[in-house]
């Protein structure tokens, strides 16, 4: 069957059938995608669930970023300001305690239901109540389940009033509300779909807040909605027609599984996908110079890190620590499996962030790794393991650190998993060792300073799942500075502040930062208007149209 017969059948059929034919149909001989459909090639092997009340994943980020809608949302112009997506307008109290909001008139979700401050309301209620792991972000403004009702109100049916504890920089709360977590929910959809649960001492409410409906589908007002999600298949993303912005250009958008960035290329020039974008350097040269071909880079929030966990008594010496942080070979991994897709960066701040460093104080150094391992009482090695998600290229990254440790008498086993294998084991503080990635959740400097400085309670119960409480580091000075930095207004001097915490870390926190991302995808020339955000939750595909 010829692609122009295809692209008929696919527009009589829903889009549930419509992908199957699609899949079904695809291959060596597949000439071309679809008029109206998008087909992107995406590793997406790390999506747990596409609830935004409990998603916390790089490529979730970038689904949910396109199928709900926010208060505020980051000005793409200018990434030092927000700009308004349902509210219409806002005001902060003199005392800095009280945000309100008031929401354009005559919105609607996908569903065809009103948005009202109810909606509003009901989000962050949820979010704070269900109390998973994007829960921490509004939770730095003191809301908890018992609280949430007074300090969150619907004023009238067009605005909301949001009450923080504490008079914080002005930007860092409106910065925390254009994150994931931030989203807007369809009240009436999402309680429609609710389960009724026992409540426990874990779980006090006596429902699920439609959680298991929403892990695969939406309830939200984006541009696009969800279709279907088949956990390491694809994710299918519909043209929502009551959208209230520009409409999508294009009626579908499939996020397609693919891992191999040699395999995404391929398909990308046999006109299988329409965009490719996990690709390695090589490959990534390769379609830059294929003339059928555009390329696009674009620097990304997100650094790629080594984590130590502090539960394993070797890897909890600061001899240790410091040691490894000299057995990574940045040059040699700068040159090769990150050329042209990051850049080597050793603070846990992304350039672009108020108050980032370029310090490099780490290089390879064997014979001061060795030096360090013999004062930690470790002069003959010991064996430990890493787990690794089987990308690249991360894969690639831990081979080379493999090879380096054992230079120094460390024995490194690589336990390689997908995206949800490795995730869940890290979440649950069952490692030695990590490799993977912390995308700014907002574009504001304390995301990362709290993910990698925080830790309020450092037991296997504590509620604050941060980077610092996964590997069991418990740094209270650090904790109390990083609170300190919300709390200051003048910027000149919260950079300051974020500058002497990261010099901390790359000091003594048990994070091996090897490099800033530099995300990059190749696309068929004929899409117009692809780019790439500053973060996954950016990369926005409604502009996108196709010849």
């Amino acid at each position: 069957m010829n692609m122009p017969i295809l692209g008929k059948h696919l527009r009589y059929l829903s889009a549930g059938a419509a992908v199957a034919v699609f899949f079904a149909l695809s291959g060596p001989s597949f000439a071309a995608t679809p008029a109206d459909t998008l087909v992107e090639g995406f590793a997406i092997d790390d999506i747990i669930s596409l609830d935004p009340g409990e998603a916390f994943e790089l490529s979730t980020a970038e689904v949910t970023g396109n199928s709900y809608s926010l208060l505020v949302r980051l000005d793409l112009d200018d990434t030092t300001q927000v700009k308004a997506d349902i509210a219409d307008s806002w005001t902060v109290s003199d005392d800095g305690l009280t945000y309100t909001f008031k929401l354009k008139p005559e919105l609607k979700f996908a569903s065809g239901n009103p948005i009202t401050a109810d909606d509003v309301v009901f989000s962050v209620e949820r979010l704070i109540k269900m109390d998973k792991s994007p829960a921490f972000l509004f939770g730095q403004f003191g809301l908890t389940g018992d609280n949430v009702t007074e300090k969150v109100k619907a004023i009238d049916p067009l605005t909301v009033s949001f009450t923080v504890d504490k008079p914080y920089a002005t930007s860092f709360v409106l910065n925390v509300l254009t994150s994931t977590a931030g989203a807007v929910l369809d009240k009436k959809l999402v309680m429609e779909h609710a389960k009724a649960v026992t409540p426990s001492d874990e779980y006090k409410w006596d429902t699920d807040f439609g959680n298991d409906w929403l892990k695969t589908n939406s309830a939200g007002s984006g541009p696009f909605k969800v279709v279907t999600w088949k956990a390491n298949e694809a994710v299918v993303l519909e043209r929502n027609d009551e959208y209230f912005g520009e409409a999508a250009k294009m009626k579908r958008v499939i996020y397609r599984h693919m891992k191999e960035s040699a395999g995404q290329r391929l398909a990308l020039e046999n006109g299988d996908i329409d965009v490719a974008r996990n690709l390695e350097p090589g490959d990534f040269e390769a379609a830059t110079a294929n003339p059928d071909l555009a390329t696009i880079s674009a620097p990304k929030g997100t650094v790629y890190y080594i984590s130590l966990n502090q539960k394993n008594p070797n890897l909890s010496k600061p001899e240790v620590i410091e040691a490894f942080k000299y057995l990574v070979d940045y040059d040699a991994i700068g040159a090769t499996l990150i050329k042209g897709i990051g850049e080597i960066h050793q603070s846990f701040l992304p350039k672009g962030q108020l108050g980032s460093i370029d310090d490099k104080p780490y290089t390879f150094d064997v014979v001061k790794a060795k030096d360090l391992l013999a004062k930690a009482g470790l002069a003959d090695g010991f064996t430990v393991s890493m787990d690794t998600r089987n990308t690249q290229p991360v894969t690639g990254i831990a081979e080379n650190f493999q090879q380096t440790l054992a230079q120094a008498g460390v024995k490194l086993e690589i336990i390689p998993g997908d995206g949800k294998q490795t995730l869940t084991k890290y979440r649950a503080r069952q490692h030695d060792m990590y490799i993977g990635q912390w995308g700014s959740d907002y574009f504001d400097p304390n995301s990362n300073a709290e993910t990698f400085t925080a830790n309020p309670d450092n037991s296997d119960e504590g509620k604050v799942k941060t980077l610092a409480w996964r590997n069991a580091w418990d740094p209270k000075d650090l904790d109390a500075e990083t609170k300190a930095a919300l709390l200051e207004k003048d910027s000149a001097k919260r950079a300051a502040m974020y500058q002497d915490l990261q010099r901390k870390v790359l000091e003594s926190g048990p994070f091996v930062v090897i490099y800033q991302q530099i995300e990059v995808a190749a696309y068929s020339s004929k899409l117009k208007g692809f780019k790439l955000g500053p973060s996954y939750d950016t990369n926005l595909v409604a502009p996108i149209s196709k010849e």
